[in-house]
């Protein structure tokens, strides 16, 4: 590498690799049974969604396949796909990015084992329905400390491998980082370069990897390594094109790129998402070993390569057949499942029976305000992140919006802030209060922040005249955090909070979630839900950590006889619950939103405004 400053020279040693077949990985277990389930709790196959939920997948409003797909929730997507930002346009052009990596197959090979990196991901990006031409790399590099000739080797190798597949895939690098820290006292790190592999896709053309319906072909898509074990770029590369014109096609419905687990792996991640389940009569062995580069495709209709082998059929029972061994699927999920449940809780208290509003209710009946254009003041607090895609919604629905930042740097700039706000609010038709975590949800819970500002005198005025003059308000996440916690919801009015109101708490798993639920319209008496109707059921994003709404049987009466329970969280049958995952916060009878006696008030926790076509796309209902 021709770089300034001084040169540096060292000698280095590659050393000669085992004589092993690295592909053959030994699962233990004396029964098919003992074995799938030993491999499905595999620390390299076990599922991660707790942790992953922890992270905001839809904030943006941009998230094209989410990180667990299907009916269930529980197929685990390979990729990211993310549509580009274009403000206030509209765009099917998206970003994938995969990665790839196996720690054992780079142990044994630093040289290999970035050769399968770049594979795996690009693997991973074709079954999500993208081309592998246009790819890009960046590597993630990370060694041992470098002290002989034999460490300085395993570096090398690595990037060797990678530089090899990149040239015989015509795929180049754009950058990476690495690190040669990677001992503490005599413990090493694996020999590491993991591939991050990157293009842009259609999002009409993405595909999910969860069995569709039964009846369908169960097909692998196999690669055959060369002698020396390196990847064949020519199979490859025709078994790439041939996967993603048989997507493009519509004949592959979903497919899975076989990573550490193996095809046994694969098949059952694909069968959780939808209980959708497999027969398969193959070696079982196969199942197991590691076969990067290769696919399981479920196609309807037969496929004719000379890479494609039928192992099975998709079944509409809740089982995995192997060679005529049944596995229940719920005891597969178990063992995928179970073993980080207690570091990443995923259930909360025991659900009760809980009350359906039934859209009856005593609020009032909104007349109305006729304008040429609607204008929408959102107001952003220091945390608040949900502000481009709350005015993206409004000004695709043909609102014209004025957004403002609240400074709080100094004394001076609160006032100015406040004085600001009023003006907006007096000029403005609807006021919303994005999502986020303003301040940080400090001091000791969410909302607090907005919540005072709210009360503040002139800007309290301001909100009392927008209403009284017909004027709409809506709060989503961190905003209905607000308008509860500031007496505007349930009351409507300002400063009528006592030790009895409602008031959000602590999600009941005692942390943060991110999935998608299913809520049911409660009432139609509010100009915010004018278009639906009474037991419509919708498919949300929620993303927070306080958001159980607590509220005492006495005002929950009080509620729902007025009807100002605007949504519920349901079930897969569509009933109210108070039951995780369906209920993700544990909050009382089930309620994710509510309306102000007058009905120009809305608060909910779920983030409407993250939807658009071609979003969301392995979640099923309406969205």
């Amino acid at each position: 590498i021709d770089s300034a400053g001084a040169k540096h020279y060292t000698k280095i040693n590659i050393g000669a690799v085992e004589n092993i077949n690295p592909f053959e990985r030994k699962v233990e277990g004396v029964t098919t049974t003992k074995r799938m389930k030993n491999n499905l709790s595999d620390d390299n196959v076990v599922s991660q969604k707790g942790l992953i939920e922890m992270f905001d997948s839809t904030i943006g409003a941009s998230t094209v396949l989410m990180p667990y797909g299907g009916k269930t929730q529980c197929t685990e997507t390979q990729v990211s796909v993310q549509k580009l930002p274009v403000g206030d346009g509209f765009t099917n052009t998206a970003s994938i990015m995969a990665y790839g990596y196996n720690p054992f197959i780079a142990k044994w090979s630093p040289y290999h084992g970035a050769a399968y990196a770049v594979v795996d991901a690009c693997a991973k990006v074709v079954a999500a329905g993208a081309r592998y031409n246009n790819m890009r790399f960046s590597y993630q590099e990370y060694f041992e400390r470098m002290t002989d000739v034999t460490s300085w080797g395993k570096p090398l190798s690595a990037l060797l491998g990678a530089l090899k597949m990149q040239v015989e895939l015509g795929l180049p690098s754009i950058g990476g980082k690495d690190s040669m820290s990677g001992t503490f006292r005599d413990i090493n790190v694996p020999p590491m370069l993991m591939a991050f592999g990157i293009t842009t896709v259609d999002a009409r053309n993405v595909i999910s990897p969860e069995f569709k319906q039964g009846g369908n072909y169960i097909y692998i898509v196999r690669h055959t390594p060369e002698a020396n074990y390196m990847p064949n770029v020519e199979q490859l590369k025709s078994n790439f094109d041939f996967v993603s014109e048989k997507i493009m096609q519509g004949d592959i419905k979903s497919a899975w790129a076989v990573g550490f687990g193996g095809v046994a792996e694969g098949v059952a991640k694909m069968a959780f998402g939808n209980k959708v389940g497999a027969s398969l009569e193959c070696d079982e062995q196969m199942l197991y070993n590691y076969s990067y580069g290769s696919f399981v495709v479920e196609s309807c209709r037969t496929l004719n390569h000379p890479s494609v082998e039928l192992i099975g059929k998709t079944i509409n029972e809740e089982a995995i057949f192997v060679n005529g061994t049944r596995l229940p699927l719920e005891e597969l999920l178990e063992a995928n499942t179970e073993k980080y449940t207690t570091v990443y809780t995923d259930k909360g208290k025991a659900g009760e029976a809980t009350r359906i509003s039934d859209g009856k209710g005593l609020v009032k009946k909104y007349e109305g305000l006729k304008v040429d254009k609607v204008k929408v003041y959102i107001p952003v607090f220091p945390g608040t992140n949900c502000d481009y895609d709350t005015a993206r919604a409004f000004e695709r629905a043909g609102a014209e919006v004025k957004m403002t930042v609240f400074k709080n740097l100094t004394g001076e700039d609160v006032f100015a802030s406040i004085e600001e706000m009023k003006k907006h609010i007096d000029e403005c038709h609807i006021m919303a209060l994005a999502g986020g975590f303003s301040a940080g949800d400090e001091p000791d819970g969410s909302g607090k922040f907005i919540a005072n500002v709210l009360n503040n005198k002139v800007v309290a005025d301001a909100i009392h005249a927008l209403l009284d003059r017909g004027g709409l308000m809506l709060g989503i996440c961190n905003g209905f955090q607000a308008l509860v916690k500031s007496g505007l919801l349930p009351y409507g009015r300002l400063g009528m909070t006592t030790k009895e109101s409602p008031t959000l708490f602590r999600n009941d798993i005692n942390r943060h979630i991110s999935q998608i639920v299913s809520t049911r319209v409660g009432t139609t008496a509010s100009p915010w839900l004018k278009s639906f109707e009474v037991g419509d059921i919708h498919s949300i994003a929620v993303s927070h950590g306080e958001g159980k709404f607590v509220v005492s049987d006495q005002m929950a009466e009080q509620l729902f006889r007025n009807g100002q329970v605007a949504f519920q969280y349901v079930d897969a049958e569509g009933r109210p619950t108070t039951d995780s995952p369906y209920n993700p916060n544990g909050s009382s009878f089930g309620i994710e939103g509510i309306i102000d006696p007058s009905g120009q008030i809305l608060g909910k926790m779920g983030h409407t405004e993250r939807y658009e076509r071609d979003l969301m796309k392995n979640i099923h209902g309406e969205k």
